[in-house]
């Protein structure tokens, strides 16, 4: 993950979901996901910036809460 300032006043969220050979349908679960996390828990507390994710492979076969206990893990290092 990155976390980088950026000018527009709010928090941004950028993700990178590789396809690992994995299908569409199993990157775009993991995609919809990571995003519902970030709209649910990480986006209303977080400062002005951007926030790229890049998944690994590992994340293909992680529940939602192990996704979500990963990256709420991750916010509290801000």
């Amino acid at each position: 993950m990155m976390w980088r300032d950026n000018p527009a006043g709010r928090p941004r969220l950028g993700l990178i979901v590789p396809r690992f050979q994995f299908t569409a349908v199993a990157r775009n679960r993991l995609r919809r996901r990571l995003k519902e996390i970030w709209r649910r828990q990480l986006q209303a507390g977080l400062p002005a910036g951007d926030l790229v994710i890049r998944a690994k492979r590992e994340a293909y076969g992680m529940t939602f809460a192990q996704l979500q206990l990963e990256l709420l893990a991750w916010r509290g290092t801000l």
